[in-house]
C-alpha cells in the first residue's frame, strides 16, 4: 500500500458517488479528468505511480458502487501498454477473448469478444500466443453487446488491421481476472450491508428477523465469503507488486467466484422477494456478481490453472513452492 493510498481512496470515492447515476459519456469524463487510469503509471509519463494493492483498492470501491464504467480495465490497460511501450492516446481496455490470427506483416484479422466499453475506448489489448497485443478501435467494425447485468461487453471485428505487439510480464486474462476480483470483493461487501441492514429494519413475529438465529447464521457465512476474497485479492495484490503472480491470481479468481454465487444466493434469502425487483438496489449488485463470476475465466478455468501449476511442481516440492512465494511478502 503506497502512503497515498488514504487520499487516494478518499478522492474515489467522492467520484464514484458523483458519477453513479450519469451517462457514460459526462462519467468518463470526469474520470478521465482526474487520470484515474493512471494509477499503475509512473510519474515520469504522467501517471499517480501507484501500486497493485491500491489499484485493488480502487476496484474494489468501483465494484461497491457497482459503476457502469470500465475503471478497472482502462487502469490495467494503462499499465500493460506503458510497460509494452505503446503509446497512451486515450483510454484503452482489455478483449476477454480474441479469436483469430496475426499474419507475418503484423496485421490481424478476427474478433475481439467480451471487450467492456470496447466501442468507446481508443485502444484494446488482448493476448495472443506471442504475447501483449493492442488494437486501435477504429480499425474496428464494432457490435455493441451486453452482458448479463447489461454492462458493455462490445465484440471488435477487425480486418487486416495493424497491431502493436509486445511481450508482458502479465497477460490481459489475469490481468482482467485481476479486475473481476475486486469488483467482486467490493460489491459483496455492499450485497452483505444492505442485507444486514434489512434484516435489522424487517420485522416478523414481532422482532426483527436479523434476530432469528437462521439468518443471523446465514449472515455469518456471508461476512466469511466476503472476508474471504477481500484476503485472496489482497493476497494477489501484493503478489503482484512482486513480480508473477499467476497462480495467487487463480487462487483468488476461484475464490472469488464461489463467493459470488453464494453471496448472491444469501442475500436474496434475506432480502425475500423484494430484492429481485428493479426498484431494489441489490439487483445492481448480484446481477453483476453473476455476470463478473463469468469473465476473464470460470472456476473450471482457473482451477485447472492452479492444477497444472501443482502438477508441475511435483509431490515433494508443492509445499516448498508454496511457503517460497509467502516468503517473498
Amino acid at each position: 500500500m503506497s502512503e497515498s493510498q488514504p487520499l487516494l481512496l478518499e478522492t474515489a470515492e467522492r467520484l464514484f458517488a458523483e458519477v453513479n447515476a450519469a451517462a457514460f459519456d459526462a462519467a468518463w469524463a470526469k474520470t478521465s479528468e482526474l487520470g484515474l487510469d493512471g494509477l499503475l503509471v509512473s510519474e515520469s509519463e504522467g501517471g499517480f505511480e501507484g501500486d497493485w494493492d491500491d489499484a485493488f483498492a480502487v476496484v474494489r470501491r468501483a465494484g461497491a458502487h457497482v459503476l457502469a464504467m470500465p475503471v478497472g480495465e482502462a487502469i490495467v490497460a494503462a499499465h500493460l501498454a506503458t510497460g509494452a511501450g505503446f503509446p497512451r492516446d486515450g483510454f484503452a481496455t482489455l478483449a476477454g477473448r480474441a479469436v483469430g490470427d496475426i499474419d507475418v506483416k503484423g496485421r490481424f484479422s478476427g474478433r475481439l469478444e467480451a471487450s467492456a466499453w470496447g466501442g468507446d475506448a481508443r485502444n484494446v489489448l488482448f493476448d495472443t500466443p506471442e504475447g501483449l497485443a493492442c488494437a486501435a478501435v477504429a480499425d474496428a467494425r464494432v457490435e455493441r453487446r451486453l452482458n448479463p447485468a447489461g454492462d458493455a461487453r462490445d465484440t471488435l471485428i477487425f480486418d487486416g488491421a495493424s497491431v502493436r505487439r509486445a511481450d508482458s510480464a502479465i497477460s490481459v486474462v489475469a490481468a482482467g481476472a485481476f479486475v473481476r476480483i475486486a469488483q467482486i470483493a467490493g460489491a459483496l461487501d455492499a450485497a452483505l450491508a444492505l442485507s444486514i441492514q434489512y434484516a435489522n429494519e424487517r420485522s416478523q413475529f414481532g422482532k426483527p428477523i436479523g434476530k432469528f438465529q437462521a439468518v443471523q447464521q446465514a449472515l455469518a457465512l456471508f461476512a466469511e465469503e466476503a472476508a474471504a476474497v477481500n484476503c485472496a485479492g489482497q493476497a494477489a495484490a501484493r503478489a503482484m507488486d512482486r513480480g508473477e503472480a499467476r497462480f495467487e491470481i487463480a487462487a483468488a479468481k476461484v475464490r472469488a467466484n464461489m463467493a459470488a454465487a453464494i453471496g448472491a444466493a444469501t442475500a436474496h434469502q434475506v432480502h425475500g422477494a423484494i430484492g429481485f425487483t428493479q426498484e431494489h438496489g441489490l439487483h445492481r449488485l448480484t446481477r453483476r456478481l453473476v455476470s463478473w463470476r463469468s469473465e476473464f475465466g470460470s472456476e473450471r478455468f482457473w482451477a485447472e490453472q492452479i492444477g497444472a501449476s501443482v502438477c508441475a511442481c511435483g509431490a515433494e516440492a508443492l509445499w516448498p513452492f508454496l511457503t517460497a512465494r509467502g516468503d517473498t511478502a
